[in-house]
């Protein structure tokens, strides 16, 4: 099965990143929102990315413009989905909104589209469930930074065809990452492990056994980190990751995966991090 096209539903953070690295390995991409602004807003991002790879001669100009012409944007579904071989989803991690937009996809795309999801830790056999074709629904799970990171975690739900997860991992070895195949539990195996380990450093700040600086010194010198546990929380979102830990508590119904009560106050706060300019840390 042959990848030209790739529409990318959701212009935000991962959206962009995904968008953009996909532009980069030579592909056709539709950048999709819900309107003109986050669509402007996203395309804005991926060019001051590129902009900044050309000043440090990774890129040059020609090759950003290059880049930039395989790129267009789009609010409506079926413009931006009509055409596509594959659909990356990258929007709010929220099974309702997902499955509604799935339910949609599968009424515009072309029989053989592939329908994949960005999630981070829903199942994808609930989400291909809404759909008429769950052999070409799939996970894959880029990291944040998207640029920059080199793994995706590929999400095979219990239909998904042998067919459809290999194309998806040589799209992932033509955007430049690689592709580790996992089975669909909640948080795969990442988020899994990373947020419960989040969490613990949320409820060491809660119970106080040491001050925020000290626990992130302590996993960035001691275990080699490159950020601390709550800079990473707040880089993440504070609201992605209780989300994230809501999700294994429920899928799994163990006690160890529940959410830490201040990681829920500063939620319903509104400190999500960095993106709110305040989470465990205040930025400028």
């Amino acid at each position: 099965m042959g990848i030209q096209r790739v529409t990318v539903i959701g212009a935000g953070q991962m959206g962009s990143g995904i968008a953009q690295v996909a532009a980069q390995a030579g592909y056709r991409v539709q950048l999709h929102d819900l309107t003109e602004e986050q669509v402007e807003k996203g395309l804005a991002v991926i060019s001051r990315n590129l902009s900044r790879q050309v000043e440090k001669g990774r890129f040059q100009q020609l090759e950003k413009e290059a880049i930039l012409s395989r790129l267009d944007g789009a609010t409506d579904l079926r413009k931006a989905a009509g055409e596509a071989d594959i659909v990356v989803e990258a929007v709010v991690e929220n099974m309702a909104v997902k499955a509604d937009l799935f339910r949609q996809l599968d009424d515009v795309c072309p029989a053989h589209t592939i329908l994949a999801s960005n999630t981070s830790s829903l199942p994808i056999t609930e989400i291909a469930a809404v759909t008429k074709r769950p052999e070409q629904v799939i996970g894959m799970h880029f990291m944040n930074p998207v640029p920059v990171m080199k793994l995706v975690e590929v999400i095979r739900g219990l239909a998904t065809s042998d067919e459809v997860t290999q194309t998806v991992e040589a799209l992932a070895k033509e955007m430049g990452k690689t592709p580790v195949e996992v089975n669909d539990f909640p948080g795969f195996v990442s988020n899994r492990i990373l947020m419960p380990m989040i969490n613990e450093a949320v409820y060491a700040l809660y119970e106080g056994v040491a001050e925020k600086e000290a626990i992130d010194e302590v996993m960035k010198l001691g275990m080699n980190h490159p950020m601390g546990p709550l800079t990473l929380a707040d880089f993440i979102g504070l609201d992605t990751c209780l989300s994230i830990m809501e999700i294994l508590h429920e899928g799994f119904g163990d006690p160890k995966y529940r959410p830490c009560p201040l990681l829920r106050k500063y939620v319903k706060a509104g400190w999500l991090g960095r993106k709110t300019g305040r989470g465990f840390y205040v930025y400028e």
